[in-house]
């Protein structure tokens, strides 16, 4: 069954109490200024908003009024510019969006679970409890009213895996890095991924590392880097498993973390991470090579990750659960994920037991 309609929640900034109307949304004026950065000059902005010339310069020309400054510079023969005032409301907003979009994603699939629930000949959609990523915000993306039902709720791996043993969710997402600390963060799923109960869908093997200013100017090799005092450092958030991957890294590279300025600075996504450096209030974090690139900063490569769903073996031959399957091995999803930078799909959709994904980890 598919959902007979589709929620959306977005963030809204509003400029509060304006003498003229109350309360104002900056939704317009932000568009408008998205479109000419990315376009270079009003008329190609005009187009992608599907405004008139005239409509957008008087957009332009009230809320330059408002904030009392100039929100572009135009040169003869160069272009349009955005001023300095008007590339921190977008930078503003591109963090805003970094770090609320997943929550209201989040919060968007609950509520339609929720009112699904009470129409005529609902049936129970398969729950999915996992910590944000690319591959996941595509699979939903994906999914779109679909059979079947997927409803999301971001967790950290820990609390995922946790929902999946207490019957609370149908599928669990975490991540685990390949190589030198693959048993160390196993170790903290022991307690949940028994062997016998549970199978295991690959999602995607992702590339981890340090995201830093285009260039490199603080010229950060590695974790021993976090040491100087010159390098801001912006976390993840307690409890999820990139912050205890951080620690694990910086213990092998023989770093306190009372060296680390800004460990605990966080942040909840890897977007939110990238954004928060790109806005220059830090120099380096973690995070997924997916966020780095959508935020034109460098990477420094550290870890590879596998990203796995777990699920119950007794719901594998559920028809809900196989049609999920024929989605996420479906070559529409696999050459999605395939293309996102950082991220390769030649094993996504494929079912192992957690045995065979992890030989050499006692079980």
């Amino acid at each position: 069954m598919t959902y007979k309609f589709q929620l959306g929640l977005r963030p809204q900034w509003l400029l509060s109490g304006t003498p003229e109307d109350g309360d104002l949304p900056l939704q317009d004026v932000l568009a408008l200024l998205s479109a000419i950065d990315a376009t270079g000059n009003i008329a190609g902005a005009c187009r992608a908003c599907g405004l008139s010339y005239r409509h957008a310069w008087g957009v332009l020309r009230r809320f330059e009024g408002i904030f009392g400054t100039q929100l572009l510079i135009t040169k003869r023969r160069q272009g349009t510019t955005l001023s300095e005032f008007a590339q921190r409301l977008l930078w503003a907003n591109r963090r805003i969006e970094a770090r609320l979009m997943p929550t209201l994603e989040s919060m968007a699939s609950e509520l339609q679970e929720e009112l699904q629930r009470l129409l005529p000949q609902s049936v129970p959609h398969l729950r999915l409890h996992a910590s944000h990523g690319f591959a996941v915000e595509a699979l939903m993306q994906h999914m779109g009213g679909r059979s079947p039902g997927l409803e999301l709720r971001y967790r950290t791996a820990i609390e995922a895996l946790a929902s999946l043993e207490r019957r609370e969710c149908d599928l669990a997402g975490f991540q685990i890095p390949c190589g030198d600390f693959e048993a160390a963060i196993m170790s903290r799923y022991a307690a949940w991924l028994h062997p016998d109960d549970y199978l295991l869908i690959h999602l995607a093997t992702r590339s981890t590392g340090l995201f830093v200013q285009p260039g490199n100017p603080k010229h950060i090799d590695g974790m021993a880097d976090l040491a100087r005092p010159d390098v801001r450092f912006v976390n993840r958030q307690i409890g999820s498993s990139t912050r205890y991957l951080v620690g694990v890294m910086l213990e092998r590279a023989g770093v306190s973390i009372s060296q680390v300025q800004g460990y605990e600075t966080n942040e909840f996504t890897h977007m939110a991470i990238a954004a928060h450096i790109a806005s220059g209030m830090a120099d380096t974090g973690v995070g997924v090579e997916t966020a780095a690139w959508r935020f034109g900063l460098d990477f420094i490569p550290l870890v590879r990750e596998r990203y796995f769903f777990a699920i119950r073996k007794t719901s594998l031959d559920t028809p809900a659960m196989q049609d999920l399957l024929a989605i996420m091995r479906s070559a529409e999803y696999v050459g999605y994920v395939g293309q996102l930078i950082g991220y390769d799909a030649t094993e996504t959709g494929r079912l192992q037991t957690i045995r065979e994904a992890f030989p050499t980890t006692r079980q």
